[in-house]
């Protein structure tokens, strides 16, 4: 099922797909939990397409991108006058989003002077600029997210649990990656078929042992990580055909022997098809080396580990090619 760039077909896919639609309906504040690169802001702007405000703004504000100095006045706008360049009177986010949906993003970063402030806003729907003793109503619906464990960081006393309490009112949990092994498949489809776009690089097939060294990965990184992936495979994949880069698949982790072997044959084959496509010439700007990203001797080196014997190539010079 794709949906809003939310692609999948997990059972606990569809059940996160089942709770957004639930969700989207009503207008209680939702606190959006997960690792980092599950996808938390595309999951707020799913609610926010799927709720009665869609025809209004999402205005999403990452509260650990801005200075804990700035981020009253990013929240809340400022009076001319209030701080020394304050030159004009400026919104703040929760008033940009007036009638539409407000995305705080790692709100546990929010420093604990400022959580009263927001929580009077959420609570009464009114808040007082920077400079300024005139209230201001608004009609905002507030989507908060973090990586973080936001009910540690209430014992430890570093964030405020009636301010928690507060966001909490509708919790979603994000599962990671490695707990959609079945959604794989589809986002490595998507995403190829994205950057085979944007980069002018058509890729027809996906081959078996490249998805199953995919789905084999526990991606720390979530689907953040592997768009990322997907995007250089299929910048060094030098045909039509999706190949993982030799030094990207070093740092996928293999879980069985099997799977080992299995790698080590994509390499094989990785390797045999670029030489051929350079006509066995390895070094050179031309070469195979240069095609794969990797240094000559790299190159070489792994050739003899997987058993491939050099070859004559009719392109290279008689002073190089005694050197293999």
């Amino acid at each position: 099922m794709t949906t809003l760039d939310l692609i999948g077909s997990s059972p606990k896919f569809r059940a996160l797909l089942n709770q957004i639609d639930m969700v989207a309906r009503v207008d209680s504040a939702v606190l959006i939990q997960g690792e980092t690169g599950t996808g938390k802001e595309v999951i707020a702007r799913a609610i926010h397409k799927a709720s009665p405000r869609c025809d209004q703004r999402f205005v999403a504000l990452n509260c650990a991108a801005i200075p804990s100095a700035l981020l009253e006045s990013e929240l809340f706008g400022h009076e001319r006058g209030a701080f020394t360049g304050a030159w004009a009177q400026t919104k703040g986010r929760f008033q940009m989003a007036d009638g539409g949906t407000l995305f705080l993003d790692e709100i546990g970063d929010l420093p604990l002077e400022l959580q009263p402030k927001l929580l009077r806003a959420l609570q009464e729907r009114e808040f007082e600029r920077l400079g300024s003793t005139q209230t201001v109503r608004v009609n905002v619906r507030v989507v908060a997210a973090t990586n973080q464990d936001l009910g540690q960081l209430v014992t430890k006393k570093l964030f405020r649990a009636d301010l928690f309490y507060r966001l909490n009112v509708i919790p979603i949990c994000l599962p990671p990656l490695r707990e959609r092994v079945q959604d794989i498949p589809l986002l490595t489809e998507f995403f190829v078929a994205k950057f085979a776009a944007s980069l002018n690089k058509p890729i027809d097939v996906i081959p078996d042992e490249v998805m199953a060294v995919l789905k084999a990965h526990d991606w720390p990184g979530n689907i953040r990580e592997l768009q990322n992936f997907i995007e250089r495979a299929v910048l060094f994949s030098p045909g039509s055909v999706l190949r993982l880069p030799l030094d990207l698949k070093q740092t996928v982790k293999q879980p069985s022997e099997s799977a080992a072997r299995t790698l080590a044959d994509a390499d094989r084959e990785h390797i045999l098809e670029t030489l051929m496509q350079t006509d066995w010439l390895i070094g050179g700007q031309g070469g195979a080396a240069n095609r794969l990203g990797l240094p000559r001797t790299t190159l070489i080196y792994k050739m003899r580990k997987l058993g491939i014997e050099a070859r004559r190539s009719s392109r290279a010079r008689p002073a190089s090619a005694a050197g293999g």
